[in-house]
């Protein structure tokens, strides 16, 4: 059944309305910690003392009419007296009638206040109060509550969108299934990597109860979790598996159905075996379970893709591409134009491969509609987010800074700035001097400028848009657009387009980048780019997972401690610091790398005398030209995934040069690689 068959069936909202709620509470949790303080501070501003008010004042016990003189007495009568033998083997000195006085007169004075308070307290609490305080009380349980639930969330969308990554046949690998061989083969090992998956869940949980260590309910919960959403993963692999479609191919050879096993189940075998020959089964769902110290960062990436999916539904990337159209650029500008412009929101989704996925779709039809070659659409589609990731606020380099006292956000922002100069400039050299096929002939000045305004005045409507939601946030929830706000302001944004669109054009037959929509209006967009999403999030987050696992059989091996740790020469050091995070960019995904390099790479480079603020941005290039290298190239893998095996077939059935008939490939290396090479090794002139 492919995404299309399951559409057809209009069964999709049983996986897609469960992740669209799952995504609707992260943004509504994540918010209303925001309206939260909100509340707070009008709570205070109306009601001088609010905070003392969010609870029921307590009545004082103490009696603040007491005598004194009547205390005074009492406490005297109590004190042993000066000639008594025991006090004075005792130690026990004559209590003076006056400090025990002035004593009982404080507490007194103290017991007055406390109960002036009280009635202040008490004649503050109005009805307005108190039906403020309901619903304030009430936010605050919702944020603790959200809090809590972030990774069972987490848990769930990913075995939910992953299940319907398995049914739909939507994992990513290295390439489709086209024959009953591939089929069975890639079906037959994902069955066995998902009862790896779990058994390894059930050996952690059972490892967990035999623990000495207390076991809370809520860490019993997420371990019941993720065993029943395996053993559903499991079925549904067996599933696919009995059901081989007739539309397939006879035959097929045996290297090339491997090519078909999807990337998360060849690294669950590696990992799976890895870990049970070392005798540690449950290695896989411990790593798995570290998920869920960064939960908000992973749910985040599922709210990145979710908000992807729903600009696929708009009308707005074909009118920003319709603002270049007027200056009949080459095909190779507009591709240049292209990812200069998908620079932007690829820092505000957190990783390139993010954005493939979002946009790419997008992107590849756009470029295709300008007349762009089918080799030069998939090049530009595939590093279209690559650049973007060295720019603030990226989430990536959030983490960076929060993994690395030795760095701050601001020190690698500024200096990413520079990079992506130079990024940028490298992949236009390329682009307009490498196999150019077109003449550079702009439209003349007073033609293009008119047509390129006109073309401006239907963005101004979503620009309206998106200034509204940005500051309402600003002004309502004192919250500004930067790096930790962004995965929940997004959504809201895309919803509003979507209901910008909905009235704008009701009724109307329109055309988005992802397909022609029948104005059916915004339940319609919306389970489209749910739907889309779901198996999207599976696909990715179960890559991100199993890439983590991949991340601790590299650590268990202790693989890192067979080189030396540290190196005489910055120069020496810095040609390995290469070698291995392009290798890791190329096995892992951007955020599981970053901890692992965290951990053990990057001390090395510190102590063999580079810069750390130089490595990580190193170390973010070097990423880059991995998702972009073969043999696994995931950048590209994700472009196939978005754009359709057909239109990569297409192109490498085009004729021509080598370079020509590989351009897809080449040209980012080339761009990427000459970037590396000068983010690594000139800075060392200067400092090494």
């Amino acid at each position: 059944m492919s995404k299309g068959g399951l559409r057809r069936s209009g069964l999709e909202w049983f996986s897609s309305l469960p992740a669209c709620l799952l995504l609707l509470a992260v943004v509504i949790f994540s918010t209303s910690s925001d309206i939260h303080n909100q509340m707070l501070r009008a709570g205070e501003y109306f009601w001088s003392g609010y905070y003392q008010l969010r609870m029921d004042p307590v009545e004082p016990t103490c009696n603040p009419n007491r005598d004194i003189d009547a205390a005074v007495a009492a406490e005297m009568a109590q004190a042993p007296a000066a000639d008594d033998p025991m006090a004075a083997l005792l130690g026990v000195e004559e209590k003076n009638p006056d400090d025990v006085r002035l004593a009982i007169e404080r507490s007194v004075a103290d017991c007055r206040e406390t109960h002036l308070n009280y009635d202040g307290l008490k004649d503050k609490l109005t009805f307005g109060v108190k039906a403020y305080r309901t619903v304030e009380l009430f936010v605050a349980d919702l944020i603790a509550f959200g809090l809590t639930s972030q990774r069972y969330i987490l848990v769930i969308l990913v075995m939910l969108c992953a299940v319907t990554a398995t049914l739909t046949r939507h994992h990513i690998a290295m390439r489709a299934m086209e024959t009953r061989l591939d089929y069975l083969v890639s079906h037959s090992l994902q069955t066995v990597a998902n009862l790896m998956l779990f058994g390894s869940s059930f050996i952690f949980r059972q490892s967990t109860l035999a623990a000495e260590t207390r076991v809370t309910p809520e860490e019993m919960l997420l371990h019941n979790f993720w065993i029943i959403g395996f053993a559903c993963l499991t079925l549904a692999s067996l599933y696919r598996l009995l059901r081989v479609p007739d539309d397939l191919e006879q035959g097929g050879s045996l290297n090339k159905a491997f090519l078909s096993v999807p990337l998360y189940t060849v690294m669950c075998l590696i990992s799976g075996t890895y870990f049970a020959l070392i005798g540690h089964s449950s290695g896989i769902g411990i790593y798995l379970g570290k998920m869920m110290e960064l939960a908000d960062m992973f749910l985040n990436v599922g709210l990145y893709v979710w908000v992807g999916m729903m600009l696929k539904q708009t009308r707005l990337a074909t009118l920003v591409f319709n603002v270049f159209r007027p200056w009949r650029m080459p095909p190779e500008m507009l591709a240049v134009v292209a990812v200069l412009v998908a620079a932007v929101p690829t820092a505000y989704t957190g990783a390139s491969g993010i954005f493939v996925i979002a946009a790419g779709a997008v992107i590849y039809s756009e470029l295709r509609a300008a007349g762009a070659r089918r080799q030069l659409a998939l090049a530009a589609t595939a590093m279209s987010g690559s650049l973007g990731v060295v720019l603030r606020p990226c989430l990536l380099v959030v983490v960076i800074a929060y993994l690395n006292r030795e760095v701050t956000t601001d020190e690698l922002f500024g200096w990413g700035l520079w990079v992506f100069v130079l990024t940028a400039t490298m992949f236009m050299i390329v682009a307009l001097s490498v196999n150019r096929q077109s003449k550079i002939d702009l439209a003349p000045v007073n033609q293009a400028l008119p047509a390129m305004l006109e073309a401006l005045k239907p963005l101004v409507p979503y620009v309206l848009v998106i200034v509204a939601v940005v500051m309402f946030y600003r002004l309502a929830l004192n919250v500004q657009m930067d790096e930790f706000s962004a995965p929940r302001l997004l959504p809201v944004i895309m919803l509003g387009i979507l209901v910008y669109e909905h009235f704008r054009f009701k009724g109307e037959s329109r055309h988005t980048a992802a397909e022609s929509v029948d104005g059916k209006g915004l339940e319609k967009s919306l389970r489209g780019a749910t739907n889309d999403t779901t198996a999207e999030i599976g696909a990715l987050l179960l890559l991100l997972g199993l890439s983590v696992s991949i991340g601790g059989v590299i650590e268990r091996s202790h693989l890192m401690e067979t080189f030396p740790q540290s190196f005489d020469s910055a120069w020496s050091a810095m040609l390995l610091m290469v070698l291995i995070l392009v290798v890791l960019g190329m096995i892992m995904d951007a955020f599981g790398a970053v901890i692992l390099v965290t951990a053990t790479v990057a001390t090395i480079a510190y102590s063999s005398g580079i810069h750390p603020i130089h490595f990580w941005m190193v170390t973010l290039v070097a990423f880059e030209l991995g998702y972009l290298s073969p043999p696994v190239a995931l950048n590209h893998l994700l472009t196939r995934q978005v754009v359709g095996e057909a239109e990569v077939t297409l192109a490498l059935q085009e004729k021509g040069t080598f370079y020509q008939r590989h351009e897809r490939i080449i040209m980012p290396l080339i761009a990427m690689g000459i970037s590396l090479l000068i983010v690594a090794f000139v800075p060392l002139l200067f400092y090494a």
